[in-house]
């Protein structure tokens, strides 16, 4: 290859080269619960996943998720002409194995949790499920994200230096990395957008060289967050210049970067800082052929340049997408993630005979269940679908009951708009610069005009940009309110777009529904003109759709819910939040909200307010939430009948919360987080240092602690064995239990093995290094071992040195912790000498 050529292969969007056979291929395709495009199977938000505490049901996803990326690869490839583009690849950027060692953090829902031991054996199952065990090729390659120490804010990431001690990083922030390159082999690893001590992720020596490529052997190819090498130069100022950035980044051991998002390059700016950093000296060209050796290797063991007969996974049925056995699949995640926060007895409910009232918005929407970062299933179970069908004998009158996260909006009417104090606004298109992702730009206008109202659907394009591709649609005026007061304001739009008024951000979304408004809040004062200023840019495929809306805000409780409560025998209200409002750095307008993260993590007033309302009814009250994240819901905890927690629960998530309602699924989720009482309990959300935070660090009284989850029965723990003689350092150990189902209905149990460590300074005060989750019929009972490597009797000095130590350790298995209200039986044992392991 010549330089160019070889320089243009280092970029996401990987150019073809004609005369040697290669075609062009986009590096970034995304499957963190599903593959990330139209009518595939999509499975609960990864935080539901982890309370399933199940990791052969996440291999056998993983294993789904990945046949059907490999179907919509070989059918795009064909639809192409030879190449696949965005989201269309073999590559995919997941899984998100970032500890959640906060719940302001907006991302926590794509994570497994808080706890590394957790997080890594599902980050494990994911990977090894996701690529294969063909000895040869890769069904595809799982992308552990995003290396590493990164987790919040949102609002910094690009900007935030994060100081973290050895500790802590080799405790708590890289194991997970470190069992997913060591033991699952991940053909590749994401790094991160911030920098740790000093020095950005994707040129960061300690994690890329010292660790990953060193210590770890990694050998696959690192590939950056998507303009994470340009925030090198210019947000960290790391480097004096965009190709000194680019060198050091290569240098370091980062081998693909993401700089485009969904369209066709048509110049080198993407891959130029590396050509004139060849011609500066900052960089080799044989630091570029390292990378390519990565890259390439990569798409060989891929099977993309042999012809398809030699490579096992180029003929996999196309029925097999989103087929009846891959949605029965996401059912049965889906039930396993269901968590039991409470339940006075009014659960299970009978399914005939008696009047239901189902109240809360969430209950009949749909997208709120596929969370984020989601693939678009055939079809999605809404909650009230579940219901009805679940509950088919009963009585369901359903009201929304509060307006918010509800979707309801009217078109704004031309009447309200105006441009220069004419009628209508300005529309201006024009090609969308896409040369800085995080920073979109519209070039200059190609053509503009005076529409009446902002209705794409309704105003043909231009013929001076029919072509035009990616397109950037604009409106600009005056928006005038009949009536003072907080208003709704948003798009039906499918794409992408932002809302401004009067300089100020209000809403954006990154991909849209035309069907489902996007909302947000702003206040208006009547017969007094704002300025409007609309950014609109459409899908790549499709026309353009995109209508403004508003309606006036009111979050008082809406009385026809609480007749409907008044009628009923049980109350289901079905509350929470949604990745509407925690997200990916995101434009969000409701109090306790920032950015895509919270400032509050308690239930938002209005949902409060309405479950107050409910209660007071004096009928019982089951509360169903939706959310990403701990919730303090501490009065529900104590006026509540009934709390499940339903996470975001995929495309059968309202089956899975109905049959848990009735009976027909005997939860067992356990909470892979802890729900605190509130932002009090937790140190500032900044702050990296572990020290307060998580169970294995935090001091005081949850609300709900990591590893809870009720039952329909009951469970009881005996006859824990451990060794007798002590245990020379460096060996393995086992742990057996009994297990009994002591209650009348079967079920399923998640035991867990806790340890606690010797005095030594930098241990937690207790760590769960053992899990398996069971079925008993009632009455029955199974002896569980817990076969437990050296590292699982490890820990981390305050030096950051993994050892084990010598002493005593006490043992703790049961349902939950220790000293919680869960079953366990505990014992200890001793370990003699002392080893120091690997890092």
């Amino acid at each position: 290859m010549t330089l160019g050529e070889k320089a243009s292969q280092l970029v996401n969007q990987a150019r073809a080269i004609p005369r040697l056979n290669v075609p062009s291929y986009d590096w970034w395709s995304e499957a963190l619960h599903g593959v990330a495009v139209k009518d595939v199977t999509e499975f609960p938000e990864p935080v539901g996943l982890a309370a399933t505490f199940d990791t052969d049901a996440i291999h056998r996803m993983a294993v789904v998720i990945s046949t059907e990326g490999r179907i919509k690869y070989e059918q795009a490839v064909k639809k192409n002409g030879g190449h696949s583009d965005i989201f269309q690849g073999l590559d995919f950027w997941a899984p998100n194995i970032n500890i959640f060692r906060d719940p302001r953090w907006g991302r926590g829902q794509e994570t497994y949790g808080e706890d590394p031991f957790l997080t890594a054996g599902m980050g494990v199952a994911f990977v090894t499920g996701m690529q294969g065990d063909d000895p040869r090729y890769y069904r595809v390659i799982s992308t552990p994200k995003h290396y590493a120490v990164h987790s919040g804010p949102e609002s910094t990431r690009h900007i935030a230096d994060v100081t973290v001690s050895k500790h802590d990083e080799i405790d708590t922030y890289l194991p997970a990395f470190r069992a997913t390159v060591t033991e699952a082999k991940a053909g590749s690893v994401m790094c991160a957008y911030n920098s740790i001590n000093g020095e950005p992720a994707c040129a960061n020596q300690f994690l890329l060289d010292d660790q990953l490529r060193g210590k770890w052997a990694f050998n696959g190819y690192v590939v950056s967050d998507c303009g994470a090498v340009v925030d090198i130069y210019r947000n960290h100022h790391f480097k004096p210049s965009q190709p000194e950035s680019s060198a050091i980044s290569l240098k370091r051991g980062m081998d693909n970067e993401c700089v485009d998002f969904t369209f066709k390059v048509k110049d080198d700016h993407d891959y130029k800082p590396y050509l004139d950093a060849v011609k500066q000296g900052y960089l080799k060209e044989s630091d570029i052929d390292t990378a390519l050796v990565r890259l390439f290797t990569a798409r060989i063991r891929l099977g993309m340049f042999d012809p398809p007969s030699m490579v096992p996974y180029t003929k996999i049925d196309e029925s097999e997408l989103n087929s009846a056995a891959h949605r029965e699949l996401a059912r049965k995640i889906a039930d396993e993630s269901m968590v039991l926060l409470k339940n006075d007895g009014t659960l299970p409910l009978k399914t005939s005979g008696i009047r239901l009232a189902v109240i809360g918005p969430i209950a009949e929407q749909t997208k709120v269940l596929l969370g984020n970062y989601n693939g678009t299933p055939t079809h999605t179970v809404s909650i009230l679908e579940g219901l009805r069908k679940e509950f088919a004998g009963a009585t369901i009158q359903y009201e929304a009951g509060t307006q918010f996260l509800s979707h309801d909006a009217d078109p704004v009417p031309a009447s309200a708009l105006t441009h220069d104090g004419k009628p209508g606004v300005e529309v201006s298109y024009s090609k969308l610069d896409m040369s800085d992702i995080n920073s979109l730009a519209a070039t200059k206008p190609l053509a503009t005009s005076t529409v009446p109202s902002i209705d794409a659907a309704s105003e043909p394009l231009p013929a001076a940009v029919a072509d035009v591709h990616p397109l950037s649609i604009r409106w600009d005026g005056m928006i005038t309110a009949p009536e003072t007061g907080d208003y709704n304001l948003g798009l039906k739009a499918a794409g992408f777009f932002r809302i401004r008024v009067d300089g100020k951000d209000v809403t954006s979304s990154y991909e849209g529904d035309p069907h489902e408004a996007k909302l947000g809040r702003v206040h208006l004062e009547a017969n007094k003109p704002s300025a409007l200023h609309v950014e609109y840019t459409p899908p790549e495929s499709g026309n353009a759709a995109a209508q403004l809306v508003w309606g006036r805000v009111d979050l008082r409780p809406q009385p026809a819910a609480i007749e409907a409560a008044k009628h009923a025998d049980v109350v289901v209200a079905v509350l929470g939040i949604s990745s509407e409002l925690e997200g990916e750095e995101m434009q969000v307008s409701e109090p306790g909200f920032k950015g895509g993260d919270r400032t509050s993590i308690n239930l938002p007033k209005p949902e409060e307010d309405l479950l107050e309302a409910l209660v007071a009814t004096g009928k019982p009250v089951v509360l169903v939430l939706t959310n990403g994240s701990a919730l303090a819901v501490n009065w529900a905890n104590q006026h509540a009948n009934a709390i499940l927690d339903a996470w975001y629960p995929g495309e059968e998530g309202g089956t899975a919360v109905a049959e848990t309602l009735s009976g027909r699924n005997n939860p067992a989720g356990r909470l892979p987080v802890t729900f605190y009482t509130g932002i009090d309990q937790l140190p500032p959300f900044e702050n990296y240092a572990m020290k307060g935070r998580t169970y294995r660090y935090f001091e005081g009284k949850p609300l709900y602690p990591f590893g809870y989850g009720l039952s329909y029965t009951t469970f009881a723990y005996r006859d824990l064995k451990l060794p007798s003689s002590a245990v020379d350092a460096g060996q393995p150990m086992t742990a057996e239990v009994t297990v009994s189902n002591t209650g009348q209905v079967p079920g399923d149990e998640v035991a867990q093995l806790y340890l606690s460590f010797p005095d030594v300074k930098g241990a937690p005060i207790r760590a769960l290094r053992g899990f398996e989750r069971v079925h008993l019929d009632a009455g029955e009972s199974k002896i569980v071992q817990f076969h437990l490597r050296p590292r699982d009797l490890s820990m981390v000095t305050e030096a950051g040195e993994p050892i084990i130590a010598e002493g005593k350790y006490t043992v703790s298995v049961g349902g939950g912790q220790p000293d919680t209200t869960a079953p366990t039986v505990s014992g200890a044992f001793e370990v003699k000498g002392s080893v120091t392991l690997p890092e």
